[in-house]
C-alpha cells in the first residue's frame, strides 16, 4: 500500500511544490478564475485539490495548507462548507464520492451515470457561489474534467465566471485547452504544469513500492500518476493483449488473429487501447530510424521485428489512422466489431 503521505490530497506532488509555491505566494494579486492544464496523467486534479485545501487554510505555510487547522481538518474528511467538486457523475462514481443509484443532486436513479457535466450541476455551484462563506474567508470551486461540460453547462459557467461572485476561486482542469469554448478560456488565468523529470517521477513511484517504475513510467508516456494507477490497478506494466497483438504483428498473421484478439480488447475501454495501440507505432518508428523505443522497451525485440514489416509511410498512415479513431471511441459501438475492424486495418498496414 502507498504511504499516505505521498499521496494526501492536501499535499502537493514533489514536482508540483516548486510551481505551487510560487503560485500561492501572491494572494493579493490571485485571479478569480484558473485554468489547470497540461498532459494528462501528471497529477493536474491532485495538484488542484491540494490548491483548494491551500486556498481555504487558515494558517497556510507560504502559501500552501498547513494541513492541522479546523479548515484542513475538514478539508481532508471531504466536508469543508465552502469547497465544491464538480465532475460527472460517473467520474464521482469512479473516486467512491457517489452512490451508485444517486447523482451528484444526491436523486436517486438507476440510468447509467452521466459522462458529462451537467448544466443542474453548474447552476448548483451559482446558488453555493452567492452564500455568505462559513468561517468569512474564500470559497473555492474545482471543476473537472473541463472537456466533459456539455454545451449548456459550459455557456452556464461561462455566465457565472463573467460576474464572478466575491472571494470564490473557480479551479478548472483540462488536459488540452482547444478542448474548451475558447470564450471560457478567455476567463481564466492559465496555469501550466509540465511533465515531471524521469528521475523525480521514477523515485516517487519507486517510494510508493511501485514494481518497475522505469518500465512502468515508460508504459505512460512519463506521467506518473497514470503509471500509479495501472500498479494500483494490479494491471501487467506491457499488458498481456498488447503483447499478443504486436507478437502477431510481427508474425504477419495480425488480421487471421483479429477475432481473438478482439475478444480480449472488448474488456477493456477503446481509449485505452487505441492509446496504447499509438505508442506502440512510435516505438515502431522510432525503431525504424534506429534509435531506442520510448513506451514498451519490454518490447524492443517484436518491436523491430514489426518495424521491418512497416514502412515509414505506413507506420505514420496508421498513427493519424487511430487518432481518428479516437475521435469516435466514446461513441455507441459494438466493442468486439470496433475492435475488430481496427486490428484488421493495423494488419493490412504490414507489407
Amino acid at each position: 500500500m502507498a504511504d499516505s503521505e505521498l499521496i494526501d490530497s492536501q499535499r502537493f506532488l514533489p514536482w508540483q511544490q516548486e510551481i505551487a509555491q510560487r503560485w500561492l505566494r501572491d494572494r493579493a494579486r490571485f485571479a478569480h478564475a484558473w485554468l489547470i492544464h497540461g498532459p494528462g496523467g501528471i497529477g493536474k486534479v491532485h495538484f488542484a485539490r491540494a490548491a483548494a485545501a491551500s486556498l481555504l487554510c487558515e494558517n497556510p505555510n507560504e502559501g500552501v495548507a498547513c494541513t492541522e487547522c479546523q479548515a484542513c481538518l475538514w478539508f481532508r474528511h471531504g466536508n469543508h462548507p465552502d469547497f465544491r467538486a464538480v465532475r460527472p457523475d460517473a467520474v464521482a462514481l469512479t473516486e467512491g464520492t457517489l452512490d451508485p443509484e444517486e447523482n451528484e443532486s444526491g436523486e436517486s436513479t438507476r440510468k447509467t451515470p452521466s459522462r458529462e457535466i451537467r448544466i443542474e450541476q453548474v447552476r448548483g455551484l451559482e446558488a453555493w457561489a452567492h452564500t455568505a462563506t462559513h468561517r468569512g474567508g474564500q470559497r473555492v470551486a474545482l471543476i473537472y474534467p473541463g472537456y466533459t461540460l456539455n454545451p449548456y453547462a459550459a455557456n452556464a459557467l461561462l455566465k457565472l465566471l463573467e460576474e464572478p461572485p466575491p472571494g470564490t476561486v473557480f479551479l478548472l482542469v483540462v488536459d488540452a485547452l482547444d478542448s474548451l469554448l475558447p470564450t471560457l478560456v478567455s476567463r481564466c488565468r492559465r496555469l501550466p504544469l509540465p511533465m515531471p523529470a524521469p528521475q523525480e517521477a521514477s523515485a516517487w513511484l519507486q517510494a510508493l513500492g511501485v514494481d518497475s517504475p522505469d518500465a512502468r513510467l515508460a508504459a505512460a508516456g512519463g506521467a506518473p500518476m497514470q503509471a500509479w494507477r495501472t500498479y494500483e490497478a494490479g494491471h501487467e506494466v506491457v499488458p498481456g493483449w498488447l503483447t499478443a497483438i504486436a507478437r502477431s504483428l510481427g508474425r504477419g498473421v495480425l488480421s487471421k488473429e483479429a477475432p481473438t484478439l478482439a475478444t480480449e480488447l472488448e474488456k477493456q475501454a477503446p481509449a485505452e487501447w487505441l492509446e496504447a495501440l499509438q505508442r506502440l507505432l512510435v516505438d515502431i518508428r522510432l525503431a525504424q530510424a534506429g534509435c531506442a523505443v520510448r513506451y514498451y522497451p519490454k518490447l524492443d525485440e517484436v518491436t523491430r521485428a514489426i518495424a521491418r514489416r512497416f514502412s515509414v509511410t505506413a507506420a505514420a498512415e496508421g498513427f493519424r489512422w487511430l487518432t481518428q479513431q479516437r475521435g469516435v471511441a466514446t461513441h455507441p459501438l459494438n466493442p468486439r466489431l470496433f475492435a475488430h475492424m481496427v486490428l484488421i486495418h493495423l494488419g493490412t498496414l504490414a507489407s
